[in-house]
């Protein structure tokens, strides 16, 4: 919900960039646009009126992000601030270095890997690796791809 993506916006590191990123009034974002962003918000509506339109969108969840923002400068000015997560290019890389390795090794069906690295998208987007965390992810796939094994048990 609004509250909850305004607190993950309000948690991260200060210097940490962030940005809300809002679909077509008709059609939202595409699944190609979907993959780049790592959470995913749902306003919750009325049954009888199921959408809201862009403008009240953007209006719910700016008010929910300042509101979270200015909370979280009490918490901050007491240093909790934690290591900044790996930035967009370096999760692309993982990514992309990821999708390589899936399907050089058979777990990934090469003539169709976007359902699964979707999946896998959302999981590592969650967990916000920081750039020490992406760099140890991407020398195990380096590994792996040493090894090529993988068996299903």
């Amino acid at each position: 919900g609004p509250r909850e993506a305004a607190g993950r916006i309000a948690a991260a590191p200060r210097g940490t960039r962030a940005a809300l990123v809002f679909g077509r009034e008709r059609s939202g974002l595409s699944n190609d646009e979907l993959d780049h962003c790592h959470f995913l918000v749902h306003i919750p509506t009325n049954p009888g009126f199921s959408s809201l339109n862009l403008a009240a969108a953007v209006q719910v969840l700016c008010y929910e992000a300042r509101m979270a923002l200015l909370d979280a400068d009490g918490a901050r000015a007491v240093g909790l601030d934690a290591e900044a997560p790996a930035t967009a290019d370096e999760m692309e890389r993982f990514y992309v270095h990821l999708q390589t390795v899936l399907i050089e090794i058979g777990f990934a069906d090469a003539e169709h890997p976007r359902p699964l690295m979707r999946r896998l998208r959302r999981l590592f987007n969650r967990a916000r690796p920081d750039c020490h965390e992406a760099s140890i992810l991407r020398g195990i796939l380096s590994a792996v791809q040493g090894s090529k094994v993988w068996r299903r048990q």
